[in-house]
C-alpha cells in the first residue's frame, strides 16, 4: 500500500504539530482570523489590534439599527408574501425607520466639530457593511409596505366579495360569490375553485 503521506510543506499550518528544527517551543496562543495562523496579529487583516477594518460594534447605536432594518425589512417582506399584512406592516415600517436613521445618525462618540462627518460616514470604511444592511433594510421595508398596502387595498376594492365569502354556509353559496368578481386577472386569482 503506498504511503498517502503529503510532503511537509513550509506553510504547513498544524496546531499540533512540533515546531521546526533549530526554534524553541513556544506557548500556545489562539489564532487571530485572517492572518494565516500565526497569532501575532501582523496580518493583512490586522489594523491596530482590530480583526480588519469592519467590525461590528454592537454597543454603537448606527451599526445596531442597520442591522435592525435588514432583519426587519426581511421579515416584514416574509410576512407580506405569507398573507399576513398586519404583521408585514408593521415591521416594514419599523425597518423603514431604522434604515433612515442608521443612514442620518450620529456615532456613538460623535465629536462637537461642525465639519466632522455624521452618520455612517463617520465610521469610516467600516460604514461600507452597515450602510449596506440599511439600505437593504429599506429596499425589503417597501416591499413590505408594498404588499401590505395592495393586500389591504384589494380587500377593499373587493369587500362585497370577501363578505359574501366569509358568510357562505355551504359550497354551493359560496360558489355564488365568483358573481361578484370582475372578469379580468385579479378575479381569476380571487375566485373561489370547485
Amino acid at each position: 500500500m503506498p504511503d498517502r503521506r503529503q510532503p511537509d510543506s513550509p506553510t504547513d499550518d498544524n496546531p499540533f504539530a512540533a515546531p521546526p528544527e533549530g526554534r524553541p517551543d513556544q506557548p500556545w496562543q489562539p489564532r487571530t482570523g485572517g492572518d494565516g495562523g500565526n497569532g501575532d496579529g501582523d496580518g493583512p487583516g490586522d489594523s491596530g489590534g482590530q480583526r480588519g477594518p469592519a467590525r461590528w460594534d454592537p454597543t454603537d447605536p448606527i451599526q445596531r439599527r442597520a442591522r435592525y432594518a435588514l432583519l426587519a425589512g426581511m421579515w416584514g417582506f416574509f410576512f407580506g408574501i405569507f398573507g399576513i399584512p398586519s404583521v408585514g406592516l408593521l415591521l416594514g415600517a419599523l425597518a423603514l425607520y431604522w434604515g433612515i436613521s442608521a443612514l442620518r445618525g450620529k456615532p456613538a462618540a460623535a465629536t462637537g466639530e461642525p465639519g466632522a462627518p455624521t452618520g455612517l460616514d463617520a465610521l469610516g470604511p467600516a460604514a461600507r457593511p452597515q450602510r449596506t444592511a440599511a439600505v437593504s433594510g429599506l429596499v425589503t421595508a417597501s416591499l413590505a409596505i408594498l404588499l401590505a398596502m395592495s393586500s389591504y387595498a384589494l380587500q377593499l376594492a373587493y369587500k362585497d366579495f370577501y363578505v359574501c365569502r366569509d358568510d357562505a354556509l355551504t359550497k354551493s353559496a359560496e360558489l355564488q360569490c365568483n358573481t361578484l368578481l370582475p372578469s379580468n386577472f385579479v378575479g381569476e386569482v380571487l375566485k373561489v375553485r370547485q
